[in-house]
């Protein structure tokens, strides 16, 4: 069975009805804010888009995607999304976004090889959001202010919801702390990225770390990040290279740090061409999206995915985030997360 978190002495704050109540609150509030902080405008996306073109997420490059074929095409193959990042940046060129504006809209995806526990299910739903930078902004300095921005909409939701639920009682920190992942494997040197966010989660209680997807001075990785879309290879503060990074805070319900975001400024021309050699990946350089790219056919732009059940889980203080969304788990965690008090929709 995959990995199961047992929170100590869980006990449900909501019961059925007001977790439903409070995350249709907590969504339509969110969404609000965000849109009014970064200016986006709402957008429907795809649920599925074409194989072969480059447009799907590839995550960390080993993830399968959904298949299947489509009868009025020839059965030409279609692809469930992984998530909207490189489709977005198409979006934003097809509307005619001008720089400071953006586009946000529902993902909802299908991850088949995801290891099943607190957090991750087979079924994501994230706000993906992007929005047109010029040349200029692509700094660490726009980074960082447009993830305390987002951080001000989260903890303007939190105050909302224990407002509403007075036993819900509010423990995001007022700042966001910002640190490189380089910075992070001198300060921990002996423990695993994940021991890494872990440790500094529960000093500064929220935290962005910058550089994702690059190796470090030891030679790893601080996590996986595709070459074609977060610019994880361009020099920044110090000399250390990355305009990406994750929003996570650290979560007392299960004693541990807890991803909320994925986001970067993308890769320009030369991001992608350095990136995809770095990756051993030229042969995307041919794809639809990655030679309208090149071609300077798409605008520079910042973007990244909320998840909207993960969100809902931290405000509402749930163990598990079935008790946030429907998805389907092996039976025995069922049973035990049952006897734990985490009931699965």
């Amino acid at each position: 069975m995959s990995q199961l978190i047992k929170p100590i002495d869980y006990r449900p704050l909501l019961d059925a009805k007001q977790t439903e109540q409070g995350i249709k609150m907590i969504k339509e509030f969110f969404q609000q804010n965000l849109s009014t902080e970064l200016r986006l405008r709402r957008v429907t996306a795809p649920l599925f888009v074409l194989k072969g073109l480059g447009i799907n997420d590839d995550l960390n490059g080993v993830e399968r995607a959904v298949t299947f074929p489509i009868k009025d095409l020839g059965d030409a193959c279609a692809e469930v999304v992984h998530s909207l990042a490189k489709w977005k940046r198409l979006s934003l060129a097809e509307n005619g976004v001008e720089p400071g504006y953006g586009i946000y809209t529902d993902m909802n995806a299908i991850r088949a090889d995801e290891e099943l526990d607190n957090l991750h299910s087979l079924y994501v739903d994230q706000w993906d959001w992007e929005a047109v930078v010029t040349k200029e902004q692509r700094t660490i300095a726009f980074l960082k202010n447009v993830v305390q921005r987002i951080y001000a909409a989260i903890r303007r939701t939190e105050y909302l919801t224990c407002e509403t639920y007075p036993q819900i009682k509010p423990f995001l920190p007022e700042e966001i702390h910002f640190i490189h992942s380089e910075e992070l494997l001198q300060m921990y040197p002996d423990k695993t990225p994940k021991q890494r966010e872990d440790a500094i989660c529960k000093k500064y209680g929220a935290v962005f770390i910058i550089g994702i997807g690059g190796k470090l001075s030891n030679g790893e990785k601080h996590d996986g990040r595709a070459p074609d879309y977060d610019d994880w290879s361009t020099k920044g503060e110090n000399g250390l290279e990355g305009l990406n990074g994750d929003i996570l805070i650290w979560y007392p319900v299960l004693g541990r740090s807890f991803e909320l975001s994925s986001m970067g400024i993308r890769v320009d021309k030369e991001a992608l061409l350095r990136q995809l050699k770095l990756e051993n990946k030229e042969e995307r350089e041919t794809l639809y999206f990655h030679k309208k790219l090149l071609n300077d056919e798409l605008p520079l732009s910042i973007g990244g995915g909320i998840g909207q059940s993960r969100l809902c889980m931290v405000l509402l203080h749930k163990g598990h985030i079935g008790e946030i969304q429907a998805s389907i788990w092996p039976e025995e965690m069922r049973d035990e997360c049952k006897s734990l008090g985490m009931t699965l929709i």
